[in-house]
């Protein structure tokens, strides 16, 4: 479930479809995860999760700067008589390790966030929350999928919005990709964005359109030219919003919307 906007109704749709399916949902929103907020689950796990940065014994490095010239991300730099390293900008590829030729770099870890599970309404949740300052989402959603991810079962990923590399993490691996959008002059812009970055993964995409009844006819030619299946239409009604606002669901608002989700899955599966 992407979007590449955010606000558009990603978070809203997952939980409503985990709701009507009774499927596992993993939110990969790490940076604000709130699926949690509506389902209310009952947590059971609590896990957190370490990244990799590199560090340096400087009484055995002879400071020749190999380290410093493999890494692309300026992570790590060598001065003369010291290493210094800095942790935000180190990708975890462990380049330095490999090449340094006194091995004097050793495995070092930073806490990068935390995973929760829990049970709610016949659902299965879980979600991570990437720890404050640290600048690379990827790596925990990884996490989340290794660790979460069933073989079996209708399992839902709610993606974090944008079209970065937290995004493709997420969707990578999917069998189906639902792009959800609207019919505004920001939602199709983005919903290009999202389409190509899907497309480069390879991963099959059709479109659910949020808030549909809005003056906005762009849309619906671009998704035929682009070979988008239109999927699903969500009408623009405040009840939701209002519904929304009290932390309830969309089947709350719409329970007619369970035979429409039914049809949507088929037509996935098709």
């Amino acid at each position: 479930m992407a979007s590449g906007k955010g606000g558009t109704g990603k978070t809203t749709l997952a939980v409503a479809l985990a709701q009507a399916f009774g499927a596992r949902l993993l939110d990969a929103d790490v940076e604000e995860p709130n699926a949690h907020l509506f389902l209310k689950p009952a947590l059971s796990v609590e896990e957190e999760v370490y990244r990799m940065v590199p560090s340096v014994d400087e009484s055995r490095c002879t400071f020749c700067g190999k380290c410093k010239e493999i890494c692309r991300f300026k992570a790590i730099t060598t001065l003369p008589g010291t290493v210094l390293v800095f942790p935000e900008m180190c990708h975890g590829c462990y380049g330095c390790l490999e090449v340094c030729p006194e091995g004097c770099i050793e495995e070092g870890q930073v806490l990068l966030g935390r995973l929760y599970f829990g049970k709610a309404q016949g659902i299965e949740l879980a979600y991570g929350v990437l720890e404050v300052g640290e600048p690379m989402a990827s790596p925990l959603i990884k996490a989340l999928k290794e660790r979460f991810l069933g073989r079996d079962g209708l399992q839902i990923i709610d993606c974090p919005p944008g079209t970065s590399c937290a995004v493709l993490t997420a969707v990578r691996g999917a069998d189906f990709c639902l792009l959800v959008t609207e019919p505004t002059p920001f939602g199709l812009h983005d919903l290009r964005q999202a389409a190509r970055a899907v497309r480069t993964l390879g991963v099959p995409a059709g479109v659910i359109v949020n808030r549909a009844g809005l003056d906005y006819p762009e849309l619906y030619p671009f998704l035929e030219k682009e070979g988008l299946p239109l999927l699903l239409e969500i009408p623009n009604r405040r009840e939701i919003a209002e519904a929304y606002a009290r932390g309830e669901g969309l089947l709350a608002v719409m329970p007619e919307l369970k035979s429409s989700f039914e049809k949507l899955l088929e037509e996935i599966r098709r």
